[in-house]
């Protein structure tokens, strides 16, 4: 365990939470980062001894399992697959989806990344059930009230200002690589903690935790998180995406929404939520699933 001295990251009492359910976790935390994903994904590939292993999203997994799951080089140590949680206070080359920066400053954001391995009935949905335990451990839901905190499909979180309608909070990157005869999961996590000034207008806006709580930290961010993330994990990998349906749809900001699609043949339609396997389903004239990966989808105006 590495402690930053710019923050006080409580990482010892975090490793203790956490290796109840990780047993031989690592926790690390650096000032500075190109991205937390590419430094684990590529200390996976180091390890099981194929440095052009292939990443994978979870999408590509379930298409192309059969041509993936090749198992790597033997002769490798025994800690290859030790899960591994990393924070940097500052990533100079954070990524997003589909390639898409992500902008971090120390103390203003929250950006880790948590490598372990995952053998689950499925792969597809896995970032919608990240994104609910996110939501849920920020933003407890304990009667009918409205959240505060939305979920746009695939992997955003949205600081909602009214139904449909809301500002970017954080979102989630998630990539797999073979070691051995597991495959890991490298699942990054973003949050906006604390206004901070950004290099150009974002067409989604910008939401902050800070409007939710104002004194939250990104160590106090990290803490509410980690251990619900590592939970929900655990039970995607028992049950997949079933157990976090209802909850997704009761956080579903595109639900009965008008949305515009790139996917070829659906330039717009109306959302009606997801599929068993976390598909957007989309209707126009007839129902189509949409799949992550495949289209980019905006609440139309």
């Amino acid at each position: 365990m590495a402690d930053s001295r710019h923050l006080h990251w409580g990482a010892e009492a975090l490793w203790q939470e956490l290796d109840v359910l990780l047993p031989g976790i690592g926790i690390e935390v650096v000032a500075s980062a190109d991205s937390t994903n590419t430094r684990l994904l590529e200390r996976a590939r180091r390890s099981s001894g194929r440095r052009n292993a292939p990443v994978t999203t979870p999408g590509q997994l379930d298409a192309t399992a059969a041509s993936l799951d090749t198992p790597t080089p033997h002769g490798r140590r025994n800690d290859d697959t030790r899960p591994c949680l990393l924070v940097a206070e500052t990533q100079t080359s954070g990524r997003g989806r589909q390639g898409r920066e992500w902008f971090s400053s120390a103390g203003l954001s929250l950006t880790f990344s948590l490598a372990l391995p995952l053998s689950p009935p499925a792969w597809s949905g896995l970032s919608l059930a990240v994104g609910v335990a996110l939501a849920d451990a920020l933003d407890p839901q304990y009667d009918d009230t409205p959240p505060r905190i939305g979920l746009k499909w695939p992997n955003d979180l949205w600081l909602m200002d009214a139904p449909g309608r809301g500002r970017k909070l954080g979102g989630v990157l998630i990539e797999t690589v073979p070691v051995g005869e597991r495959r890991m999961a490298v699942i990054g996590i973003g949050l906006n903690v604390r206004p901070q000034p950004l290099p150009q207008e974002l067409s989604s806006g910008y939401g902050c935790l800070q409007e939710l709580y104002s004194d939250i930290d990104a160590p106090q961010a990290l803490k509410r998180v980690a251990t619900p993330l590592v939970r929900a994990l655990q039970l995607f990998e028992r049950g997949g995406l079933e157990p976090f349906a209802a909850v997704y749809r009761r956080r579903d900001l595109l639900l009965g929404r008008p949305v515009r699609t790139t996917f070829p043949g659906v330039p717009e339609g109306v959302a009606e939520g997801i599929d068993e396997q976390g598909a957007l389903r989309v209707r126009a004239g007839e129902l189509h699933a949409l799949v992550s990966g495949e289209v980019s989808v905006r609440a139309a105006t």
